[in-house]
């Protein structure tokens, strides 16, 4: 397999075609990156702002550069010696009129070429759930008419601007209530024609048909029959619903809760080979060099496609796959890939750089203001329980259908309630059983979730036939689609609950509230990261080392300053109470309460300080007000508490955005004083969290992924603010500059730490790709300041040591703490790394000998990265 040393993640779209990423290259060869990591670039709906809502998987997305940009872009990295990974999506696509596919469905229903694409229940039509309102109700307002598609040449039903093809055989009752010679001779041909065949036969009589303007007018007046359009839907593959109609009934598997992205059945190797043809053919002719593989946890059978595609696309290619492992989990051994996308590694940073002792205290003030939301495991409970029955009723309610088909011995509610509990128990994403027996991985998982199920149960009867279920105990092709579709929605039913509620709703430390992570788990220090290193070099030495994706919650070093909250807990805690106090004229009092209440505004503050800008102008604010307000928003959506994306309190969200709006208002004096005073030692201490958090990425086990312009400082929130674009002008400016780090700009100086270690990995690629890891001791009265590993691999080695919990001990725009703080810290060198080094970050020479003196290492530099000479 081929490795890279480093990737950079480019979010595609937004102003980022191929051809701006052209002009990125020389920028990103200089800064030590061997693999560009593209985000989804097939052709995506019109407007598509990520790539993930596919309509073609076999073309280069026009909107990018199609594939002459594609083209240039892979030639100007060959040429700097430099790969392509792509993104890839098999778990679902666009459930939209402009994908091909779906629109062939929506045409033909179960007789199209393409109904076995998508995961659709068949037993009834389609739903659809586009409507704003119910059908009678947007059939009485006049939302919905007949039109003619003239883009691809057929009839269509029409909600506002969307377009929904009808069924061919309902050609003939339309063609006999518009009298129309050019209708008449479409439904002719619809009566004898299908598929590639039947589109050409209608655009070649509609463009010959003579007066369009006539027939338009027509279907004008034919929809302002109510009843002929009642009819005419009903006639119709799919049935338009209200859109908030579909958490409890949808015919079709979705991607989570997004309704317009439909789930394939990739499992089927016809559906496999349509959606991956291109993917193929550019991997094999050396155009792409890896695949990311998104949410694998949604395929119905993960290895059984890991498998399908190495064999496709060869040995060669780099392979890592989208997935959270929870607790104790690991990756599947029996899958071809190189690792994960990194989410472990950010969770083992937060578990290094958290204060245990400063946790306790935010965790005590907390519980004061938070209500239940304080208590972590049953907020995650009550999230887990909403998503199971009302976010996923419907895919819940499939599987007890399902079961209760298969054990008519049981009654309903007991399956029903056997079901919810073990969903709502599941301590993983998933397990991976789709024939035969589980792992003991697997296995393990299902025990210690049905102990955790059976006290809440008054008869286990129905549970004991669940878990024969899902450990293939029971035979019959019920029994397996039962079997995959529970595995299919634990993990959603987890990430939502988790990721995207609890995460909002429990605000103790947002820091540790990150995608991967357990916010309810005491830190353990250099020795929990130790081990999970040396782990991580044993079970996925290749996978991705990330910092901050597209999915992370925050910036890297947003999260970097908020890992300081829990050194200064005391500072904090009291001053958010001052702040509250300050403020308290900005809080609206609605009928349900004041808004916002305490636990929102204590995430509030948090939030801010890790947006602020050190440099605030109060004459600049608007933009930071957009982003900070927008965030505001989204949070209470996402916490489902006073406010929700399918069930949004207008007034509510309107008094927790003006409430934020008001803290950065340029009158409010007096608080923005406050907190840009208070903030400042957390924004040393989070500046050197940062330089350090980095160095580890660049060293530790695992290959670091920089995603877009987090080589310089990143302070985003959460999507869509992570997209914004880069300046890597800006960047490359600073790549440029010569002179010692004293003298760099905090961010400059982090690019620069990622320059140096980056370089050295390309210098010496096998000793981080197959090197131990080596914890190296370290000794002294602030030896818990400091972790200290090797790198180590016949002959070769590097030495990292990087300073932590540093709250407190910086002065002002200094980020490092001096000689006298670190005393007699040292760190224990072994001998076969006694000989004479280097500071790569400085240029300094390092004596030979058994010891390292802090002091002298770190007294004078952020951190030290140290090479044999």
């Amino acid at each position: 397999m081929t490795l890279p040393t480093a990737t950079y993640r480019i979010q595609f779209r937004n102003g980022m075609t191929f051809d701006h990423a052209c002009g990125l290259v020389p920028y990103l060869k200089r800064l030590g990156i061997s693999h560009l990591y593209a985000s989804p670039i097939f052709t995506a709906v019109s407007g598509s702002t990520h790539g993930y809502d596919v309509i073609d998987a076999n073309e280069i997305d026009p909107a990018l550069g199609g594939r002459a940009g594609f083209d240039r872009l892979t030639e100007s990295l060959a040429a700097a010696g430099m790969g392509l990974i792509l993104d890839i999506v098999p778990n679902h696509m666009a459930a939209s009129p402009e994908n091909g596919w779906w629109r062939d469905v929506l045409a033909f229903g179960r007789q199209s070429a393409y109904a076995g694409h998508f995961d659709i229940d068949w037993s009834e039509p389609l739903t659809l759930p586009q409507l704003g309102q119910d059908f009678e109700a947007a059939l009485a307002a006049g939302e919905l008419r007949i039109a003619l598609d003239e883009t691809h040449g057929n009839f269509a039903f029409a909600y506002f601007d969307t377009l929904l093809p009808l069924n061919p055989s309902s050609y003939g009752a339309l063609a006999n209530r518009l009298d129309d010679p050019v209708a008449t001779r479409m439904a002719e041909a619809a009566a004898v024609t299908s598929g590639e065949d039947f589109a050409r036969a209608m655009r070649d009589i509609l463009f010959e048909g003579g007066d369009g303007a006539l027939l338009r007018q027509k279907l004008e007046d034919v929809s302002a029959d109510r009843d002929f359009l009642q009819s005419l839907h009903e006639a119709q593959h799919w049935r338009l619903t209200y859109w908030k109609e579909a958490a409890r009934h949808l015919s079709y598997r979705r991607f989570f809760e997004v309704t317009g992205l439909a789930g394939t059945r990739v499992e089927d190797p016809l559906v496999f080979d349509d959606l991956h043809r291109l993917t193929i053919e550019l991997v094999r002719h050396g155009k792409v060099q890896g695949l990311r593989i998104d949410h694998v946890d949604g395929l119905a059978e993960p290895k059984a496609y890991l498998d399908r595609l190495r064999a496709a696309v060869g040995p060669d290619a780099y392979i890592v796959v989208e997935k959270i492992l929870g607790p104790a989990e690991v990756l599947p051994e029996s899958w071809p890939v190189a690792g994960t996308t990194g989410y472990e590694f950010i969770a083992a940073l937060g578990e290094l750089f958290i204060d245990g002792g400063g946790l306790r205290i935010l965790d005590e003030a907390y519980r004061g203001v938070a209500a239940e939301a304080g208590d972590l495991e049953e907020s995650r409970r009550i999230a887990k329980r909403l998503m199971v029955e009302r976010n996923f009723a419907g895919e819940t309610g499939r599987l007890i259908s399902i079961a209760a088909g298969i054990f008519p011995e049981l009654k309903r509610e007991e399956i029903a309630t056997a079901i919810s509990e073990l969903l709502i128990a599941f301590p993983v994403y998933r397990t991976y059983g789709d024939g035969g027996p589980l792992t003991w991985q697997d296995s393990a998982v299902l025990a210690a979730t049905a102990s955790q199920v059976m006290p809440r149960l008054d008869d286990r009867r129905a549970l004991d036939h669940v878990l024969k279920l899902l450990e293939g105990k029971v035979e019959g092709q019920a029994a397996h689609a039962f079997r995959l579709r529970f595995q299919q929605l634990s993990g959603p039913v987890m990430a939502k609950a988790t990721e995207d509620t609890l995460f909002y709703r429990h605000a103790r430390l947002l820091a540790a509230n990150e995608v991967g992570g357990e916010p309810g788990k005491a830190p353990d220090g250099p020795e929990g990261f130790h081990r999970r290193m040396a782990e991580r070099a044993r079970l996925q030495p290749h996978g991705l080392s990330a910092s901050a994706t597209h999915d992370t919650k925050r910036g890297e070093d947003a999260r970097a300053r908020l890992y300081a909250l829990s050194e200064g807990a005391d500072v904090f805690v009291q001053a958010v109470a001052r702040w509250r106090e300050m403020n308290r004229s900005r809080l609206s009092d609605l009928p349900d309460g004041p808004a916002p209440e305490l636990n929102v505004e204590w995430m509030l503050y948090q939030a801010l300080a890790g947006l602020w800008p050190e440099d605030f102008d109060r004459g600049q604010t608007a933009e930071l007000a957009e982003r900070f307000t927008g965030y505001a928003l989204k949070a209470v959506r996402e916490a489902k508490l006073r406010s929700d994306w399918t069930d949004q309190d207008a007034a509510y969200e309107e008094a927790v955005m003006a409430y934020a709006a008001g803290l950065i208002s340029p009158d409010n004096d007096a608080f923005l004083e406050d907190f840009a005073s208070v903030l400042q030692p957390f924004i040393a201490a989070g500046y050197l969290n940062s330089l350090s958090q980095t160095l580890l990425k660049l060293t530790a086990p695992g290959i670091p992924d920089i995603y877009q312009g987090a080589e310089g400082f990143d302070f985003s929130l959460v999507d869509p603010d992570n997209r914004r674009p880069v300046d890597h002008q800006r960047l490359a400016a600073w790549l440029g500059e010569a002179g010692p780090i004293a003298k760099l700009q905090a961010a400059a100086l982090k690019q620069r730490i990622v320059a140096i270690g980056l370089q050295l990995r390309q210098r010496q690629p096998v000793l981080f790709a197959k090197g131990d890891y080596l914890p190296l001791k370290v000794t002294g009265s602030r030896r818990d300041h400091v972790l200290a590993f090797a790198r180590v691999h016949h002959g070769e080695f590097a030495i990292v040591a990087a300073p932590r919990l540093m709250f407190g001990w910086l002065d002002p725009g200094v980020l490092f703490a001096g000689p006298e703080f670190w005393e007699d810290t040292a760190i224990a060198v072994p001998s076969p790394l006694h000989g004479l080094k280097a500071d790569l970050v400085t240029g300094k020479t390092i004596e030979p000998g058994g010891s390292l003196s802090v002091a002298a290492l770190l007294g004078s530099q952020p951190i030290g990265l140290i090479s044999p000479i």
